[in-house]
């Protein structure tokens, strides 16, 4: 993740991350990408069903019938090993996480054991008794998918009325006093949808955005040729970064994000170059700390059948599978060739990654958008946007 906020508008500051000493278990969810320790946020896609038929679906969720691989107790199971393990957040995600009828009482779990649980929803789902009850249990944060306004998302998620019933859900989220923020994957088709989420965002009183760019798997996969172009993505940052400048100068901050592209971290920073250099310096030394993207280091995923993966977009590398093996141990075993590398991956990526003068800040991006694109783990990364004088070849 790359705050805009916290780094273009000067919401975060160094000694922010610097005053918590940057481990995983002290420091508070926003600064958590700045950690030193890298102890994994664990995405758990908890079941493969869901009530939605999203285009871009990177876990090609089916209808809602059937049963979930892992059942309640192996689920407790599983968190009482991450939390042992250090993971300082469970963000449960599907499918659609809320179809699972025990899903508050598994994230009333995480609480309990020290975690951070937060969920990852289309929204649908989140009645006012279910947003009481998610409150209850002391759940840290709501994301909510939107694609744009009522006929783009309506569009996107396959079934007419999903817009108005998940802009019902952030409210019923808000009426309970629960964090609720929204998630929008950008794309051709839905890119001038961006200004009309910022305004969604001011109407609505919502306090954090997070902008995904398109990664090449699942149904996403079907999509390559609906990513936007170098210049295009340049624009997209541009037009988010005036987006959120003109939310802070009203008076009215909020916090976003872009996630998925570890190039808008360099390119936040070339900006400030030229408009604060002060700024700029302290903005390179945050992404220092961010040290890039963190697929099987900083992030990792379990499947709804139990295989671990890198990060919940890479679900053709697997590492074991929980229901064999602690994923504590999947993922400290030295003997996993891939997994190990990417804790490192800095020494093993090419193309134009390999003499990057921002290696060290964006780490070769996302692997998994390599592999689809070039066949090739360690290619570079084709949505990467810099040019090569930015970049210095």
């Amino acid at each position: 993740m790359i705050g805009i906020s916290k780094l273009y508008c000067a919401a975060i500051e160094p000694s922010d991350a610097l005053r918590y000493g940057r481990e995983a278990g002290r420091l508070p969810s926003h600064l958590l990408q700045f950690s030193k320790d890298k102890k994994p946020v664990v995405v758990w896609n908890m079941t493969k069903r869901c009530n939605l038929k999203c285009v871009h679906c990177y876990a090609k969720a089916s209808d809602t019938q059937g049963t979930d691989e892992i059942n309640t107790d192996q689920g407790k199971a599983i968190i009482d090993d991450l939390s042992a393990y250090g993971a300082p957040v469970m963000l449960f995600s599907g499918g659609e996480p809320l179809v699972r009828s025990d899903l508050t009482e598994l994230a009333s779990h995480a609480v309990s054991k020290g975690m951070r649980a937060v969920i990852s929803t289309n929204g649908t789902l989140i009645s006012k008794a279910k947003a009481r009850e998610l409150k209850g249990v002391g759940l840290s944060y709501v994301g909510i998918s939107i694609d744009g306004e009522e006929e783009v998302h309506d569009h996107f998620r396959g079934v007419p009325g999903s817009f108005k019933k998940a802009m019902q859900g952030v409210e019923n989220c808000q009426h309970e006093g629960l964090k609720v923020g929204l998630r929008f994957t950008v794309n051709k088709r839905n890119i001038d949808e961006v200004p009309k989420i910022f305004r969604i965002l001011k109407k609505m009183e919502i306090p954090r955005v997070c902008f995904y760019h398109l990664v090449y798997s699942g149904r996403g996969s079907e999509l390559i040729k609906e990513d936007l172009t170098h210049e295009g993505t340049r624009q997209l940052l541009d037009l988010v970064m005036d987006e959120t400048k003109r939310l802070f100068e009203a008076g009215m901050p909020k916090e976003v994000l872009t996630v998925d592209n570890h190039a808008d971290g360099p390119y936040i920073y070339l900006r400030l170059l030229k408009e604060d250099p002060k700024r700029a310096k302290e903005v390179l030394e945050l992404l220092q700390f961010n040290e890039g993207n963190n697929s099987g280091r900083g992030i990792g995923c379990i499947s709804w059948d139990g295989r671990v993966h890198p990060d919940q977009f890479w679900r053709n590398q697997t590492f074991g599978n929980v229901l064999e093996r602690p994923f504590s141990q999947i993922w400290d075993d030295p003997s996993i060739e891939l997994l190990a590398r990417l804790k490192d991956k800095k020494k093993y990526v090419g193309g134009r990654c390999a003499g990057c003068r921002f290696l060290s800040v964006c780490a070769g991006n996302f692997r998994a958008r390599a592999e689809s694109y070039y066949g090739d783990i360690w290619a570079q990364d084709p949505a990467c946007y810099l040019t090569d004088e930015e970049i210095s070849i």
